[in-house]
């Protein structure tokens, strides 16, 4: 019994890693956008191929693709994306 209660607290996101070319002086401007939205955890300027990272979660897989796709790609600046999808879901809540 305690070990369905558990899994009831616990829900699997899907999540996603987007690597992202900026135009040239758009880097800070881009990632402080990215930051702004709801389900972008985390965002990063980088060094190298790409300007720029974001962590992306959602519920679900089509949610998932429907920000990357229509949101994170229309950002002023956002010149091209690369998604990478996690193969494995993350599981939220605590196990006390």
């Amino acid at each position: 019994m305690f070990y369905i209660y558990q899994n009831l607290r616990r829900k699997t996101l899907a999540k996603a890693f987007v690597l992202i070319n900026t135009e040239a002086g758009m880097e800070q401007e881009v990632v402080n956008h990215l930051k702004t939205m709801k389900n972008v955890k985390e965002a990063y300027t980088v060094y190298g191929v790409y300007d720029a990272v974001a962590m992306v979660e959602a519920e679900k897989m089509d949610e998932l693709k429907n920000i990357v796709s229509y949101e994170l790609r229309k950002i002023n600046g956002v010149r091209s994306t690369v998604t990478m999808m996690v193969a494995e879901g993350k599981t939220t809540g605590t196990a006390s």
